[in-house]
C-alpha cells in the first residue's frame, strides 16, 4: 500500500538556490498556508500560530531587514559571505514568517496553573509541526523552501514594517521559490542508535 505521506516527508529538502520565477500562483501558496494553518495540531488546541506571507518586494524587504541587522554586528571583513548568503535567501520569489501569539501562550499559562512552565514549549512545538507542514506542501508543489531563523535579531524591524501586533514571537523565516540546484546527499545517523522498540 502506497504511503504518498511519508512519500512528502522523504522527499522534503533545504534548498538554498532559489529563483524568482513563479513556478506556483499565489493563490496556490495562499491556499497551502491557510489548510496548514487550519489544520496543523495545537497544545490545548490553542491555535497560537500566526502566519505572514510576504510576496515579491516584500519579501525583499525582510532580507534587507536581516542583511543591515547582520552588518552591525558581523566584521566588515567577513560581511562578503554573509551578504552572500542573505542575498540567497531574498533570491526567492515569497517568505513565509512564522509567529506564536504570547497573548494565547500567557492566557493558557493562567488558566491552567499547573501546565504554566510547558505552554511555550508546547507552543514552539506546534510552530514546528506547523513549519513542517507548510515546508513539505511547499515541495510538494514543486517549491524549493529552508527554514532560517534570524530572529530575535530582527523583531523589533520586521514588526514596524508590516505593523505587527508586539504579541506576535517571531520563530521563523522560511524563504521559497524554484528551485536552481538540488540538495546535496543527505547523511543518516543509524537507526538502531536512535530508535528503540518494546
Amino acid at each position: 500500500m502506497a504511503n504518498t505521506f511519508l512519500d512528502a516527508v522523504k522527499a522534503r529538502r533545504t534548498f538554498y538556490g532559489l529563483s524568482k520565477e513563479v513556478v506556483v500562483k499565489e493563490d496556490r501558496v495562499k491556499e497551502i498556508i491557510n489548510t496548514a494553518v487550519k489544520h496543523s495540531p495545537s497544545a490545548f488546541n490553542s491555535q497560537s500560530a500566526r502566519v505572514v506571507v510576504l510576496f515579491g518586494k516584500e519579501s525583499d524587504k525582510v532580507w534587507d531587514i536581516t542583511k543591515e541587522e547582520l552588518r552591525k554586528i558581523v566584521p566588515a571583513e567577513n560581511f562578503a559571505a554573509t551578504e552572500e548568503r542573505i542575498d540567497s535567501f531574498a533570491a526567492g520569489y515569497g517568505t513565509v514568517l512564522f509567529f506564536e501569539d504570547q497573548t494565547v501562550v500567557e492566557n493558557l499559562q493562567e488558566q491552567f496553573s499547573l501546565y504554566a512552565e510547558n505552554f511555550p514549549i508546547w507552543s514552539n512545538q506546534s510552530s514546528g509541526m506547523l513549519q513542517f507542514v507548510v515546508w513539505t506542501a511547499l515541495q510538494e508543489e514543486g517549491l524549493g523552501a529552508s527554514l532560517q531563523h534570524y530572529n530575535p535579531l530582527i523583531d523589533e524591524q520586521v514588526q514596524a514594517t508590516w505593523n505587527l501586533p508586539k504579541e506576535w514571537k517571531l520563530i521563523g523565516q522560511m524563504p521559497f521559490g524554484k528551485p536552481t540546484a538540488q540538495p546535496g546527499d543527505k547523511e543518516f545517523s543509524p537507526l538502531e542508535d536512535r530508535v528503540k522498540f518494546f
